[in-house]
């Protein structure tokens, strides 16, 4: 009788890839992997530990799988990843029901390590973090038409509220080639959209070969035969070159979205995380990017109390936000992290004066994007198909200004029979709180 392996991914993008990963390597040692932990003989949390909303959620889900193996319907339950990486003795000590914990450079050895928990019980392993696989073959848990493709791991920035270096180790980039290869497979496979993904997306290639080399890799992307979308996320502002821009404006697959995390725009609180430019840098560096892609669609993401954080400051964010009126963003309260230089900082804002920060900008946001969805009425867009309503008749998708998973979405109805994974063009009739509604153009 197999052994069944109940899995459950949370985090982010990079961590989802991590996963598939394992998921590959233990099927193919043919373990028995289920859509469900109710009844798996090990349940395997891959956790996130980047603030503390995450790491909630991993203990949130410990403890229901704690329930799950009292109750009888789970057997060892194997604790891997970031928070695993980072909080290695707490989880062993104050959390019982777990029968394992491994950091990420275990991640290579995860069918030996499940072996040696079911034939041994309770388990530990933790090498390097640098040794965490980077490659190799995956089970996508994406849908069929679309997929992460991850080009490095680990960073080196060294934001001063940021855990991430210290959890998943130094900025390290995938060879060109093997990055490559892995996008010819995944279009063979029928892949057509291509989320490139690392903690810093524009920094690759200056660890393997001294210089940037996104824009190359972007080229050699573009020329992937079966491919129709790429989609570059995390693109640190210090690095979008004229050569990238150019490149994504003579692609003909690199999508006009760029994902641009800001963090702030007072530039006292921006020095005082570690990052550079100001305000006004930061307006100059949106002024060019319009002026090689005036459609580009820009996302962001700022972060509201990080200590020292006056009114002033955060009204000059808010003034920022209105002036640029971006087109996707979000905001998330300062989360206080051990270990970080912000830990220590002093004039620690109040945890909740920072989140009604944050809902202030997310309210003025939704304004602004609420206002920028009424304008793409009586456009027509370019969609990919991603769901079916038999009971509206109609489709649910994406227009390209919009990633999986992070931003909005589109419904729309159709005169002919669509496909999963189809992309169509749509014209927008209207609107539905920030989502749209449209009809196809064929």
């Amino acid at each position: 009788m197999s052994v069944k392996i109940g899995f459950i991914s949370l985090g982010c993008p990079k961590n989802q890839v991590d996963s598939e990963l394992m998921i590959k390597k233990l099927s193919d040692a043919g373990y028995e992997m289920i859509d469900t932990p109710f009844g798996a003989d090990v349940v395997i949390i891959n956790t996130c530990g980047f603030i503390e909303a995450a790491k909630q959620e991993a203990i949130d889900n410990i403890l229901e799988m704690g329930q799950y193996k009292e109750d009888g319907n789970v057997g060892h339950i194997i604790v891997i990843g970031c928070m695993a990486e980072r909080y290695r003795e707490e989880i062993l000590k104050e959390m019982p029901e777990v029968d394992a914990v491994a950091g990420l450079g275990a991640n290579g050895d995860i069918v030996e390590f499940v072996r040696q928990v079911l034939e041994e019980g309770r388990k530990e392993s933790f090498p390097s973090n640098t040794g965490l696989p980077l490659s190799g073959e995956r089970v996508l848990t994406t849908p069929e038409h679309w997929a992460y493709l991850k080009i490095s791991d680990g960073c080196s920035n060294r934001c001063a509220y940021c855990a991430i270096p210290l959890i998943r180790g130094p900025f390290r980039s995938r060879p060109i080639e093997e990055i490559v290869t892995e996008a010819e497979a995944l279009a063979k496979d029928g892949v057509k959209e291509l989320i490139v993904i690392a903690q810093d997306t524009t920094r690759y290639g200056l660890d393997l070969y001294g210089e940037l080399k996104l824009p190359e890799l972007l080229r050699r992307l573009d020329k992937i035969s079966g491919l129709k979308w790429i989609r570059p996320l995390y693109c640190y502002p210090d690095r979008i070159t004229d050569e990238l821009l150019e490149t994504i404006k003579n692609s003909e697959k690199v999508l006009h979205y760029i994902d641009l995390p800001l963090q702030h725009a007072s530039g006292r609180i921006l020095k005082a995380m570690n990052r550079t430019g100001d305000r006004q840098s930061l307006t100059a560096l949106i002024g060019k990017i319009k002026s090689y892609l005036p459609d580009c669609v820009l996302r962001t993401t700022f972060i509201t109390g990080f200590p020292g954080e006056t009114d002033e400051d955060f009204d000059e964010l808010s003034e920022f936000i209105d002036d640029i009126c971006f087109d996707r963003l979000g905001c998330f309260a300062y989360s206080r992290e051990e270990n970080t230089p912000a830990y220590d900082m002093p004039d620690q804002v109040d945890t909740a004066l920072a989140e009604h920060r944050g809902e202030v900008l997310m309210e003025q946001q939704y304004r602004i994007f609420e206002e920028n969805q009424t304008l793409q009425i009586g456009k027509t867009v370019e969609c990919v198909v991603e769901d079916y309503d038999g009971w509206s008749d109609s489709y649910g998708g994406r227009t390209w200004m919009d990633a999986p998973e992070i931003d909005s979405t589109i419904r729309f109805v159709s005169r002919r029979e669509l496909e999963i994974g189809d992309f169509v063009q749509v014209r927008i009739t209207g609107t539905n709180d920030v989502d749209l509604i449209g009809e196809t153009a064929e």
